[in-house]
């Protein structure tokens, strides 16, 4: 059975003032603001991440410092994660929340996909962000998009963020939305897409720059080009699409399903498909309606729907 929306689960509105212990692989842009809204609906959460190199010794140290929390202060725990699942699970006394982030699916590790199919086999609530991710699993499932900050990530005049930015107005700029030493984001895929079209565009990275900066590069940008093999989400999608900034992605994560109402955006499932969706795009000097189509994916629904899977669970434990 799948349950495709998580509003009112339970029947009632949703408890505020839980005290959650949250599990994560590390401290993200979206998972950070999972923990925002969160709190300022009056959850109280304490976020612990692997020490170290992330290995089988700082996993044994972690769920040493889950053990060590004083778990009878937490209404549950919520794994952030799949391969994490199991040191949320085994602790003996609170309901597990588990959220997948979409990447735990492709195969790296066969010791990863059996923890990430225990954790979804035995929490008491499995998240997902889309149902992409959803349609993977046999049990049920709740959808809880990852949110947007809408009033960061908003259209800004290309032009205004070229000026701030020091951009040349005139020239097509392509943003690469991610670290090019990160093989799976695929760069060197980009860098050919780019280099097929005539004339070649700018091509420009987002390594180095605060998070707050974002959406003035975004802004600037003709267009977002996402190569990756495999995402969570990837949030920039939805940050772009906010922005009205068009956007051409490889099938991951969520991006077809975010993407498939959004004008002058592509997703799509090759390298020459790539290059067809991201002349179009250029074509123009069109943005996108992506504004008007990221309003479910927005904070404060987020709160609203893991409130409510908070809710259900803590009453049937």
């Amino acid at each position: 059975m799948r349950d495709e929306s998580v509003a009112g689960v339970s029947g009632r509105s949703p408890c505020e003032g839980f005290r959650v212990l949250q599990i994560a692989p590390a401290r993200r842009s979206f998972f950070d603001q999972q923990i925002g809204v969160l709190e300022n609906r009056g959850v109280e959460c304490t976020v612990l991440t692997p020490r170290g190199d992330g290995g089988v010794r700082s996993r044994v140290d972690l769920y040493r410092r889950v053990l060590r929390a004083g778990l009878d202060r937490y209404d549950l725990v919520h794994v952030n994660y799949g391969p994490l699942a199991p040191l949320g699970l085994g602790q003996p006394t609170r309901p597990v929340v588990l959220t997948l982030w979409g990447t735990e699916f492709v195969g790296r590790s066969p010791w990863l996909d059996r923890a990430t199919a225990a954790g979804v086999r035995y929490s008491d609530a499995v998240i997902v962000p889309s149902s992409a991710v959803g349609r993977r699993l046999s049990r049920r499932y709740e959808i809880v998009p990852f949110g947007v900050d809408t009033e960061l990530f908003r259209p800004i005049s290309k032009e205004v963020a070229r000026d701030r930015l020091g951009w040349d107005r005139e020239a097509r700029i392509v943003l690469f939305p991610s670290d090019p030493k990160r093989a799976v984001k695929g760069y060197e895929r980009a860098r050919r897409v780019v280099d097929r079209l005539t004339p070649a565009p700018r091509l420009e990275t987002v390594c180095g720059r605060p998070y707050e900066e974002m959406p003035l590069v975004m802004n600037a940008s003709d267009a977002l080009l996402v190569t990756s093999r495999y995402e969570s989400g990837p949030m920039v999608v939805e940050e772009a699409a906010a922005c009205n900034v068009p956007v051409v992605s490889t099938d991951v994560g969520f991006a077809r399903e975010l993407l498939t109402d959004v004008e002058n955006s592509y997703v799509v499932g090759s390298e020459d498909g790539l290059v067809a969706g991201l002349e179009a795009a250029l074509d123009g000097d069109r943005r996108s309606n992506g504004r008007a189509v990221v309003d479910d994916f927005q904070l404060d629904r987020m709160a609203d729907d893991l409130l409510s899977v908070y809710d259900r669970v803590v009453i049937d434990s």
